[in-house]
């Protein structure tokens, strides 16, 4: 554990010396104070929902910004072999990086929309069983995005090629449910059709929390997770 916090706060350390952190961090803040505003001068409904339901797509961009450096930079300075040679065990180097781009995301989150709350109330009390599954929705789903950007970043030392791999990924991911439809009902469309991202968090987002999306979260996490330690491990005996 004292290996994986060591990397986790030199992750931290490493955004704010970078323009990375300030630039992601402020285009995700407009974005997500521009459709605030939007959806409830359009709706006046006192419900986070509709801004949840439209920021997870916008997460798509945010996310491979946030993890494109993560190992790709690791690998092009040549720091990672420091990495791999030090007393320190593969996926403990893809955890630690993993929870310091985590740990910025919610802390992103947190900042601009818990004052949101407050605003809503001037349009009626809010109903908070949906908002507090909507935070837990969006928390799950940028864990699942990030996971994969840190894959995504550990197959290339170039940060642009890290961020279309998580990009496309992602979008394949976004649009499963979709290409399960060309296969017609059977046990591919069943499959493609789980693996969607968007049907897994709408119902958070509703205020209806079901275990399955909770799994699912963990599970692409987990997944991609142990992808890029795969690869890191493919790097070590090179």
């Amino acid at each position: 554990m004292k290996n994986i916090w060591a990397i986790t706060q030199r992750e931290l350390k490493a955004y704010f010396v970078s323009p990375i952190a300030y630039v992601v961090s402020a285009l995700f803040l407009i974005a997500m104070g521009y459709l605030f505003a939007l959806i409830l001068i359009n709706t006046r409904e006192a419900s986070l929902r509709n801004l949840f339901s439209n920021m997870i797509f916008v997460l798509l961009i945010v996310a491979p910004a946030l993890t494109m450096r993560l190992l790709a930079e690791e690998q092009r300075m040549g720091t990672i072999e420091l990495l791999l040679t030090a007393p320190v065990h593969d996926w403990q180097v893809v955890l630690g990086k993993f929870l310091g781009s985590f740990i910025l995301f919610v802390v992103m989150l947190l900042a601009p929309t818990l004052y949101y709350v407050l605003i809503l109330q001037v349009f009626g009390p809010p109903d908070y069983g949906p908002i507090l599954t909507g935070y837990l929705g969006f928390v799950l789903i940028g864990a699942a995005y990030l996971a994969v950007g840190v894959f995504g970043s550990s197959v290339t030392q170039n940060q642009i090629i890290a961020f279309f791999v998580s990009l496309v990924i992602l979008l394949l991911l976004w649009i499963a449910d979709a290409a399960g439809g060309v296969f017609g009902p059977g046990a591919v469309s069943d499959a493609l059709t789980y693996i969607a991202l968007p049907r897994h968090f709408n119902d958070l987002f509703r205020g209806v929390v079901d275990t399955s999306d909770i799994v699912y979260a963990f599970s692409l996490v987990a997944i991609f997770l142990f992808l890029a330690t795969q690869v890191l491990q493919t790097k070590r005996w090179r």
